[in-house]
């Protein structure tokens, strides 16, 4: 899937941002899926690790919302850190990703 679509056909953006959500919908109802299964094994008071692992979800449901929200205003796949785009590929795999390897690496 490329992401680099010319501005001037706005069915071709739509079908991409279209495959964008459908992405990060997936990872939305799989992390959603994850915190409901750690919230019925019902952790231990003192479980530091489920703890962890919820605050992790949390965290990756906040950065999904956000991709959300650059899908909505057009700087979806462009990081971050350098205004570069993301690869494609770097996105198939993290959908919700704001940052280029390089970039991810320096921060």
């Amino acid at each position: 899937m490329s992401l680099d679509l010319p501005r001037t056909d706005p069915r071709a953006a739509n079908l991409a941002a279209d495959e964008v959500r459908r992405r990060l919908e997936h990872a939305r109802t799989t992390r959603l899926a994850q915190l409901k299964a750690l919230d019925e094994t019902g952790a231990a008071p003192g479980d530091h690790l489920m703890s962890n692992q919820k605050d992790a979800i949390k965290r990756v449901l906040q950065e999904i919302d956000e991709a959300f929200a650059r899908v909505e205003d057009g700087s979806y796949g462009t990081c971050l850190g350098c205004s570069k785009p993301v690869p494609p590929e770097r996105l198939e795999i993290l959908p919700h990703t704001r940052y280029c390897v390089g970039c991810q690496r320096a921060a």
